[in-house]
């Protein structure tokens, strides 16, 4: 979407008003553990992706499994869903999937150079364009990207018998006792008995043939079909460092992969070559002074993608530019106010996950303590500002003890752009409305009760002071109902994936090996 179209969707919104608050309710759980039951590492999920119809979710684990899950309401209806869209009735079921298949994507492995074990987890699922009913996804661990396809087989089988069952004689076959009797006829040197070939023959196989002995054949079942993963490339040998995103072209040719200091582009028909489009690495590797925390193509303009780093900073790049994209076409970063820096500073501000729009007209941005909405037409500063873990500030030197700091938490938005959402700790989510006006600002627990745990927000946004100029929208700070130093909240228990249908209000999310799925 351009910029116009943009504006006019903003003025149209704004005189109708923000959205109402949605109300979510439990729709699923797949993989659900009992009280008291230990979660196996291998078992905790690790990805999770919608395919861009909706119809397919496919979630990646620890122990380098692929999961896939198809959506079944929309075929008990009997009709397509984009027809009964159409219709003058509203389709009131909620998104419903059910396990389809799994397959073992990734093994462990060791890198003999480096004396380096590489784990076999899942970092990233991307899903492909389906082609002739076959499903295709990309899943990447720190080193190998692998190339899926996922279709449905007719099972076939060999005949039963080789022998008609009712000429058999006894508990042996003609042709086990044809055997028999021809083993009989050698002696123990490998000679024969005198006796002619031809008669011998005769005895084996009869003038006319054995009527009982058939050929073996395949048949087709009827109805019966197999899924069957098979791995159709493999893309190695491209990262120094571990790979922390992949993400498709719209061309449906390309894809791009990152690790922390290069991006690297493929064409999906090509394992064994790839372009480095983007190296941030020094001469001197103690002049480091950021790293590529995740990347992603744009959703519409097939030369366009974002990449963003440690030090909270998100870059847009033109392929068309040059071949070493060194130089970004927009810079996306908010200045720090005076006086607030800290031993912790940056680390906070290190984004761990953007995402892109549908529309492509904002990024949203995911760092420690909060969601950033960025306008690309607009670098002076983010839209919006949603606190999330503003809570956390005086416990940072314990979260820093204990690693918690450094946990990356994903992002995602609606797929009409309204709003936001993106995981905390104690297995909490937050649910923001972006919408101009919205004060929208939702806390909820993946559970089977969501609203379990719900953290009562203020009414209305606090706008910063220079919300004059950036348009900045703070909100969502948890009030004091909530222990103000976070010591309600278990920071073992932690909601890192998450995913929103792409045109439906239903979000997919990950509680350890729990998969949970809700709707509004």
């Amino acid at each position: 979407m351009d910029g116009g179209d943009g504006g006019g969707g903003e003025v149209a919104s704004a005189a109708a008003g923000p959205p109402t608050p949605l109300e979510w309710k439990f729709s699923q759980v797949f993989g659900e553990r009992s009280a008291g039951e230990e979660v196996q590492e291998v078992d905790i999920i690790s990805a999770i992706e919608f395919d861009k119809t909706g119809d397919h979710l496919a979630t990646g684990d620890r122990g380098g499994r692929v999961v896939l899950f198809e959506r079944t309401d929309s075929k008990e209806n009997g009709e397509n869903r984009r027809d009964l869209e159409r219709m003058d009735y509203p389709v009131t079921r909620h998104p419903e999937f059910r396990y389809k298949t799994e397959f073992q994507s990734h093994e462990p492995e060791f890198d003999y150079l480096k004396s380096l074990e590489i784990e076999e987890k899942i970092n990233k699922i991307r899903w492909c364009q389906a082609a002739n009913g076959a499903l295709f996804l990309l899943s990447t661990n720190d080193k190998t990207i692998k190339y899926w396809k996922v279709q449905e087989k007719k099972i076939k089988k060999i005949s039963e018998m080789n022998v008609d069952p009712s000429k058999v004689a006894g508990n042996g076959s003609v042709a086990s006792s044809s055997i028999s009797s021809s083993r009989n006829q050698c002696l123990a040197n490998g000679s024969r008995k005198d006796r002619s070939f031809d008669s011998l023959n005769n005895d084996l196989f009869p003038p006319g043939g054995i009527p009982s002995l058939r050929l073996p054949v395949v048949i087709v079942t009827s109805g019966e079909t197999n899924l069957l993963a098979r791995c159709r490339r493999v893309y190695a040998h491209a990262h120094d460092y571990h790979i922390n995103s992949i993400s498709n072209n719209s061309d449906g040719e390309t894809f791009i992969s990152a690790d922390d200091l290069r991006i690297n582009l493929w064409n999906l028909e090509i394992s064994n070559q790839s372009f480095n489009i983007v190296d941030v690495k020094p001469t001197n590797m103690e002049d480091l002074t950021e790293v590529i925390t995740s990347a992603e193509f744009h959703p519409t303009h097939c030369n366009m993608l974002g990449y963003s780093s440690s030090k909270g900073s998100i870059r847009l790049i033109d392929l068309r530019q040059s071949a070493l994209c060194d130089s970004h076409s927009k810079l996306f970063e908010e200045q720090e106010a005076p006086g607030s820096r800290s031993f912790f500073t940056e680390i906070i501000a290190s984004v761990s996950d953007i995402k892109f729009a549908r529309d492509g007209r904002y990024i949203l941005s995911r760092d420690y303590m909060t969601l950033k909405l960025w306008d690309i037409n607009m670098d002076s500063g983010p839209v919006s500002t949603f606190q999330v873990h503003e809570y956390l500030r005086p416990k940072l030197c314990d979260l820093y003890e204990n690693d918690s700091i450094f946990d990356k938490f994903e992002c995602c938005l609606s797929g009409d752009g309204l709003r936001v959402a993106t995981g905390s700790y104690s297995n909490l989510f937050r649910v923001f409305g972006c919408a101009p006006g919205s004060t929208e600002a939702t806390t909820l627990e993946a559970s089977k009760n969501p609203m379990r745990k719900q953290v009562q927000t203020p009414s209305r946004p606090t706008r910063s002071l220079s919300s004059s100029i950036t348009r900045a929208v703070r909100r969502g700070a948890e009030s004091p109902v909530v222990d103000a130093n976070g010591n309600s909240f278990d920071f073992t228990t932690k909601l890192l994936h998450l995913a929103w249908h792409p045109s439906e209000n239903s979000i997919a999310c990950a509680a350890a090996n729990s998969l949970y799925m809700y709707y509004a």
